[in-house]
């Protein structure tokens, strides 16, 4: 991986540079779903911080659980879950954007006084085309958005490849991921100079 390739996977489009990962042990929770489909999105989960090498908790002392995913069938059911407008101040008119787009999903961030990732949201409406995804691609996807703070460049493009019939994470994607929880790298960084240490590590891991 290039400098430039590693930095246009965090640059913003007004043209800032912008990465950001967790520094704190991620506590997800999953709303929506049935037993068997949370145990293969905390399964993804676990796999991301595992390649990651980073942790998890039980509970985070600030929120309680730091990583929520909502699965809906419908924009306005999040209307009706209560308390989430103290979560996500601008839901009325958020589901509102989300319903006038037609959008399947949608992720927000939260960040720490240093600009760590704190919390992060992730709202996924069940529309024919997450439907038609495997539950593992799906899970494993929305885990290795949540991770970093990517750019919309890198969320364009699909983060997934099959390989002998099986859909696996992308090998420079898992490998950007791996590289930019290195602990010798910063949690936050607004200097593109970063890429160049980020795409070092990619090229040697």
């Amino acid at each position: 991986m290039t400098p430039d390739e590693a930095a246009a996977l965090f640059t913003r489009a007004d043209g800032s540079y912008l990465f950001a990962r967790w520094n704190r042990p991620i506590v997800p929770v999953v709303f929506g779903v049935e037993a068997e489909t949370l145990a293969t999105v905390k399964g993804a989960i676990e796999a991301m911080v595992s390649l990651a090498g980073h942790k998890m908790a039980e509970t985070d002392p600030e929120l309680g659980a730091n990583l929520m995913i909502f699965f809906c069938r419908d924009w306005a059911e999040l209307s009706d879950i209560p308390n989430l407008e103290k979560l996500i101040p601008d839901l009325h008119p958020l589901v509102a954007r989300l319903e006038a787009r037609e959008a399947n999903q949608y992720r927000a961030f939260r960040f720490d006084p240093a600009g760590a990732i704190r919390a992060a949201f992730v709202f996924l409406r069940m529309d024919a085309a997450l439907q038609e995804l495997p539950a593992e691609v799906l899970a494993l996807a929305q885990a290795a958005q949540v991770m970093l703070l990517w750019s919309s460049e890198a969320g364009q493009g699909s983060m997934f490849v099959e390989v002998d019939g099986r859909v696996i994470l992308r090998p420079d994607i898992a490998a950007v991921i791996r590289a930019g929880y290195d602990p010798t790298l910063p949690a936050v960084a607004t200097d593109a100079s970063h890429a160049f240490r980020l795409a070092a590590r990619v090229s040697c891991g």
